[in-house]
């Protein structure tokens, strides 16, 4: 089994990249998928959020106001930091079990945005960043997901700085180009990282 963290600035590709390696056979272990499950409502996670943050996160059907909690969280490093020590845990757990599930040639990708952060790098084999300049990371944020370019700005100054990230890539994938420039890198990388899992 290969395990292959990647990460990428929001905004960067970084699903896109783990689409593609999807299509080609990777097994995805999503930390972003996984952390909206492990705060799903009857969840001990979403208890504990409710605890640290109070009620008012949280939708009138009872399911987290995830922009609310953003809003909260994203413009206050203590409050971000309480969050994380409440999902991160969980996240870990899962993402493990599905580890321990795929199969012994498998190669697993860990889609994980905040992997240089929380210095995750030494838990992989290697380390994929998907990488784009910020001027492109804060146009893709205010053209595509509709975010106001204050709001993008505090999301991007949350996560690692451009250095940071590329400090613990052991392969970068740039996508600062148009979408189908993306898809003869990926599958570079993605044949590169099968013959390093034996496949």
């Amino acid at each position: 089994m290969l395990k292959v963290g990647l990460t990428g600035g929001i905004g960067a590709g970084k699903s896109e990249v783990s689409r593609l390696f999807v299509s080609y056979g990777a097994v995805l272990i999503d930390a972003d998928r996984i952390a909206r499950e492990v705060v799903e409502p009857g969840t001990p996670g979403l208890a504990a959020v409710v605890e640290a943050f109070g009620p008012g996160v949280l939708s009138a059907d009872g399911t987290l106001d995830r922009p609310k909690l953003g809003g909260i969280v994203f413009s206050d490093p203590d409050k971000l930091a309480t969050l994380n020590k409440i999902v991160h845990p969980l996240v870990g757990a899962r993402s493990a079990a599905l580890e321990s599930a795929a199969g012994p040639d498998s190669v697993v990708i860990h889609d994980v945005p905040l992997l240089a952060e929380n210095g995750l790098a030494p838990l992989y084999d290697l380390v994929v960043v998907v990488d784009a300049a910020p001027e492109t990371q804060l146009d893709r944020l205010v053209r595509l997901r509709g975010m106001t370019a204050d709001e993008a700005r505090a999301r991007m100054a949350a996560q690692a700085d451009r250095a940071q990230r590329l400090a613990v890539a052991d392969i970068v994938i740039d996508n600062d180009g148009p979408l189908e420039a993306l898809e003869p890198q990926a599958r570079k990388v993605w044949e590169r990282l099968a013959e390093q899992a034996g496949r």
